[in-house]
């Protein structure tokens, strides 16, 4: 028993880190097959267990520092078999722990309403003369999951409701959203913020079931008489965000209303001066929506709740233990998956710390920190044999049995007699 360290295997470790960093980013990207989040995220902590303990493996098969030569000659090949169970466990864990992560506690009710609120206005001829706002809310329709329920308000001096909330499952549901929007045109008349709101309201109080969150998506290019210390009440009691868009806004006080309602139900405001980049801006909002993985920044009424900062930071401390006994499994070395399994809920823990102080929504730096998260988990788990000494013990049996069956080969045999010379002849 020594504390010792395979330098090897720390740079084969954070290697593979690194490419598990790359393929996972892929699969949070592309989503294939519309895979929920609880899948996706148990696969993603699987590619980092095949990462880091392929490159740990390779690492011990060059240089057998941890393990020995008796390792390699003996159990290199059984330790390649182990190798997809180690996979295997961080897949179940990953799943579970996203699974718990997703839970909603506390009377939190996930976002799946969307009322979007459109300016029709006589001067959205000189601001969006192309009908880019259409076109931008019909292309967010059509890639919005089908479990979301959708409904469409217009208003100038007058508001109205062109399409009630419906759920975009079946298909026709949502061809149907996309047919209403695209038979919009643009009208004469002055810009009811007021009214709009009110009868955005009136589509959010229509659900008659209360476990489903609704957001607001307001786009305007002008100013409106509104009170928001009053008239956004209903908004405020009970939680709905009203994330709102200026469009070409010349006029501070139209920009400043906007921003206003916005502050004052936690959404977000975004000053567009192109209409073209519409699209651009409806499909950050719907991203924002509410999606609460352990891998992204949490956007829904939970973004600041300190359970559910908790709840990701263990959950990864429990995602790094498990790697780190897994690799103790690979190596079937008992020391091993001690040592790596202390370092592994080190690593876990600051991993999961540096994803809760520093995932932001960012498109450059959320992928950064998720690669520093990483490469913590793969560096400290490879680091800890110098603080917890390891040895030669195997987890399993097959040892002892080979150890034992050497001895008894051993012992079948009788002791050489000594030669006593011609003595007595």
């Amino acid at each position: 028993m020594q504390r010792k360290i395979n330098w090897l295997l720390l740079c084969f470790s954070l290697l593979g880190g690194g490419i598990a960093f790359v393929l996972g980013e892929l699969l949070l990207d592309r989503q294939p097959y519309d895979l929920p989040y609880i899948v996706l995220v148990g696969i993603y902590f699987a590619i980092v267990a095949l990462g880091v303990g392929a490159g740990c493996l390779l690492a011990e098969m060059i240089s057998p520092k941890l393990n020995g030569f008796s390792w390699k000659q003996r159990y290199l090949g059984l330790s390649w078999k182990l190798l997809p169970l180690t996979v295997v466990l961080l897949l179940g864990v990953g799943t579970l722990s996203e699974f718990v992560y997703e839970l909603n506690f506390g009377g939190v009710k996930p976002v799946k309403n969307v009322v979007m609120v459109i300016d029709d206005s006589g001067s959205m001829s000189q601001s969006d003369p192309g009908n880019s706002r259409y076109t931008a809310a019909e292309a967010l329709v059509e890639r919005m999951d089908s479990d979301n329920r959708v409904a469409v308000v217009t208003f100038s001096t007058d508001a109205a409701v062109v399409q009630p909330l419906l759920p975009l499952s079946p298909a026709e549901n949502r061809n149907q959203v996309m047919q209403v929007i695209r038979s919009l045109h643009t009208t004469e008349g002055g810009t009811n913020i007021s009214g709009a709101l009110t009868e955005a309201m009136n589509v959010v109080n229509s659900d008659g079931n209360g476990s489903r969150g609704a957001m607001v998506i307001l786009l305007s290019d002008g100013v409106s008489e509104f009170d928001t210390s009053s008239e956004l009440n209903d908004y405020v009691s009970r939680g709905i965000k009203v994330n709102t868009i200026g469009l070409a806004l010349d006029d501070p006080s139209g920009s400043n209303l906007l921003r206003d309602i916005a502050a004052v139900t936690g959404g977000e405001y975004y000053d567009v001066a192109d209409a073209e980049r519409l699209g651009l801006v409806f499909q950050q909002i719907y991203d924002r929506l509410g999606d609460r993985t352990l891998l992204t920044e949490r956007t829904d009424a939970t973004a600041d709740s300190p359970y559910y900062a908790a709840v990701r930071i263990l959950a990864l401390t429990l995602i790094g233990t498990a790697l780190g006994i897994g690799l103790g499994i690979i190596f079937d070395n008992r020391h091993l998956a001690k040592s790596f399994g202390l370092g592994g809920f080190l690593s876990g823990l600051c991993a999961g710390l540096i994803l809760e102080l520093g995932l932001s929504g960012s498109t450059f730096g959320d992928p950064m920190v998720r690669l520093l998260a990483l490469l913590v988990l793969a560096g400290i788990i490879a680091l800890f044999t110098l603080v917890v000494p390891v040895g030669e013990g195997r987890l399993t049996r097959r040892g002892t049995r080979n150890a034992g069956a050497s001895s008894q080969t051993a012992d079948s045999f009788p002791p050489p007699r000594r030669n006593r010379g011609s003595k007595g002849f």
